[in-house]
């Protein structure tokens, strides 16, 4: 009985938490200078895959906009500027002022927006640096981009895999500095923000001490609880999918409609299972290994099966006409939610190795990487990884 009434009071601290949240409204005001007025603004909530618009405005004809924000849940949502920039902010109980430059005015448009900063208080100090480190990450993929595909006198495969090598760099990169703000950061709230960037066992011990720190303040606080359940869930998620697990089923139909395939279809064979989209710049540039893979590998029992998550269907069938891929093609439903919270993935192009039994063997190979996975098993024999040699 007191276990009974003990569960009860703190589920009742939990609804007057809620209810004190729910009470609190916040304003987030601005300025657009250059206003596209095709489009509001927009507070945007994603959960997952989910993408909800909670609130929407018209930019008054001197550029200025303002929301009332209601907050019920405290969190990390978007504002969207009229479709041509975002950003993330912490919402709870900080009023904000974030203004925008807007529509690119040059002659030749690119939605490459320039960085968006939060006026606000601590908990959006924390998202600043957030937002500052992905803008800064994404400005320097498309510069080694750039430069790497000018170099003269190295063809494109050779071009894709030093390309893979700074992208690798530039993600160790980004997590080192995401463990530096959840290390000085811990006393803010919006440190949540920060703590999905942190994964795998190395970051396992740093992420429950900023959980203890949090819970030592504020135990019964909802996005806390929240993240952690949802992290239990992820960790759930993850040990089905590791390696050696079966391969969770689906089925799509083929492009005529006459049949629906899932990798469940294609089991005695090796399967590469590729999750790509039309409108995915690296996915395109990894069609020609895949295509050089099948030319390998297609008559020593391996099958090729791509799944597209693309939510426009005439740009998915248009893309599978250039890029004449000849293997089993389907597409996704709902521009593929689903099927990423299945597999758990959320970047393309996105390809798995699947034993004859339907278990998975690897995740995420592009490159060498996947025709080397698939000449040891097709041969039977674990690749031998070359020792470097000792200096005297």
């Amino acid at each position: 009985m007191r276990k009974f009434l003990s569960v009860m009071f703190v589920a009742c601290m939990v609804m007057l938490t809620s209810s004190v949240f729910a009470q609190k409204t916040i304003t987030i005001k601005g300025k657009v200078k250059f206003p596209y007025n095709r489009f509001n603004m927009e507070i945007v909530e994603r959960q997952g895959f989910d993408k909800t618009v909670l609130d929407s405005c018209k930019v008054n004809a001197d550029g200025t906009y303002e929301f009332k924000m209601k907050v019920d849940k405290p969190g990390v949502y978007t504002l969207d500027c009229q479709k041509w920039q975002s950003v993330s902010f912490w919402a709870e109980d900080e009023d904000l002022e974030i203004n925008f430059r807007g529509e690119d005015t040059a002659r030749i448009k690119i939605k490459n927006p320039p960085y968006v900063y939060i006026n606000g208080g601590p908990n959006n100090e924390v998202m600043n640096l957030m937002n500052w480190d992905g803008y800064r990450g994404y400005q320097l993929m498309i510069g080694i981009s750039q430069g790497v595909y000018r170099i003269p006198g190295i063809d494109d495969a050779a071009k894709q895999e030093v390309s893979g090598k700074f992208y690798d760099m530039l993600g160790d990169e980004s997590r080192a500095r995401a463990r530096f703000l959840a290390e000085h950061y811990a006393d803010r709230n919006s440190v949540l923000a920060v703590l999905p960037a942190l994964r795998g066992e190395e970051d396992e011990a740093l992420v429950e001490q900023v959980l203890a720190r949090l819970e030592k303040v504020n135990p019964n606080y909802a996005p806390l609880l929240r993240f952690k359940a949802d992290r239990a869930e992820a960790k759930a998620q993850k040990e089905r999918l590791a390696e050696g697990k079966m391969a969770p089923e689906f089925s799509f139909p083929t492009p005529d409609g006459k049949k629906q395939l899932g990798p469940q279809d294609f089991k005695g064979k090796i399967l590469v299972l590729d999750f790509w989209a039309s409108w995915c710049g690296p996915c395109r540039a990894e069609i020609p290994h895949l295509k050089e893979a099948y030319k390998e590998y297609s008559n020593k029992g391996v099958v090729f099966f791509s799944v597209s998550i693309d939510k426009d269907d005439a740009a998915w069938r248009k893309a599978m006409k250039e890029e004449n891929m000849p293997w089993a093609q389907v597409c996704a439903p709902k521009a593929g939610k689903d099927v990423m919270k299945q597999y758990q993935f959320s970047g393309i192009p996105y390809i798995l190795v699947i034993d004859k039994e339907g278990r998975i063997v690897a995740k995420n190979l592009r490159g060498k990487a996947l025709t080397d996975k698939l000449a040891e098993l097709v041969s039977g024999k674990k690749k031998s990884v070359a020792m470097p040699a000792m200096g005297m």
